[in-house]
């Protein structure tokens, strides 16, 4: 699988990363139930297959989705890079608390190392900059873990570029982690030209859609989610988007068999075709999940291609306009 620089930093990614979101098990942001061994094995698979990092997160699951990778990395012969965040708590309901305090935020960094069973964490991200008035504190408590080897670089996630420019004046940004997919496209350009001008990596995530881009949804799948599924409550999968979406991933399906693809490595393809991305996240959690989409990993897609999907891209929009 192909790899790039995160930035100016040593560190090298394959260009797809293992995103672990939906391993974390029912809770507010959840994906309904799922069985943990199998969640484990998709990890394993996916370091097996040559993805080199995963992303994660303290609140995926409430610590179960940190907890779940490292029980995985404890059956692996060559450790993946690890990414993961700070300031995002949960209730004994298990629903989300921001909370960027400096306090908070050590505790956090201490509490993923320990579930994840390393030493230091590779990537340290911001996970949302909320509360809005406690981001340059809590950058500045992530830079001193830095300095003391807890952490070895710092990234932001759904961060606009003001708080991007905020931060930056207190410790350089390595990475960004916005939302970016076929769907989702509201970063262009001014994301981009940002992270590129300042050497900034930029790693997606929900590029498959929260599981639309895959080809394997339709109406009926829908209404058989899990009733705590997240995805219930989500505007993609209301309609008109829904119904708008289902039309492009079939008229996106003729184009991937036509590659002897599947839509979903069609789609991960499409958003690795943006030089300035290091590595886009794809969750997994089932080892055959993975093993498909890591075969976007070599996927280019041609210039003729690009154009006609910004095409039936557009034809999507004016559906949903006139809906």
């Amino acid at each position: 699988m192909r790899t790039k620089q995160l930035g100016t930093t040593d560190l090298t990614f394959t260009v797809l990363g293992l995103g672990t979101w939906a391993m974390g098990g029912p809770w507010e942001v959840g994906w309904g139930p799922q069985d943990d061994n199998e969640a484990m094995d998709a990890t394993v698979a996916a370091i097996d297959a040559g993805i080199n990092w995963i992303d994660t997160a303290p609140i995926y699951g409430c610590g179960h989705s940190e907890d779940l990778v490292g029980q995985a990395l404890k059956r692996m012969a060559h450790k993946p890079l690890i990414a993961t965040k700070c300031g995002i708590r949960w209730d004994r309901h298990r629903c989300k608390i921001p909370c960027l305090r400096p306090d908070s935020v050590e505790k956090e960094c201490h509490e993923s190392l320990k579930r994840l069973g390393i030493e230091t964490i590779d990537l340290y991200q911001m996970h949302r900059p909320e509360p809005a008035e406690d981001i340059e504190w809590a950058w500045e408590t992530m830079a001193k873990l830095r300095d003391q080897g807890k952490v070895r670089y710092l990234g932001v996630s759904n961060c606009t570029i003001e708080q991007m420019d905020l931060l930056s004046h207190i410790a350089r940004i390595d990475s960004a982690q916005p939302l970016y997919s076929m769907i989702h496209r509201e970063i262009e350009p001014d994301l981009f030209d940002y992270c590129r001008e300042r050497n900034m990596g930029i790693l997606p995530y929900s590029s498959m859609g929260r599981g639309l881009l895959t080809g394997k949804f339709d109406h009926r799948r829908l209404t058989n989610l899990a009733e705590d599924d997240h995805r219930h409550r989500y505007p993609d999968f209301q309609e008109p988007r829904f119904s708008a979406t289902l039309e492009l991933v079939n008229q996106l399906k003729r184009m991937a068999d036509h590659d002897k693809r599947t839509v979903a490595q069609l789609a991960l393809a499409w958003t690795l075709r943006r030089p300035e991305i290091t590595s886009t996240i794809v969750g997994a959690r089932r080892p055959e999940q993975i093993l498909e989409t890591v075969q976007a990993g070599d996927y280019n897609l041609a210039p003729e291609q690009i154009e006609h999907i910004e095409h039936l891209l557009e034809n999507r929009l004016t559906q949903i306009d006139q809906a």
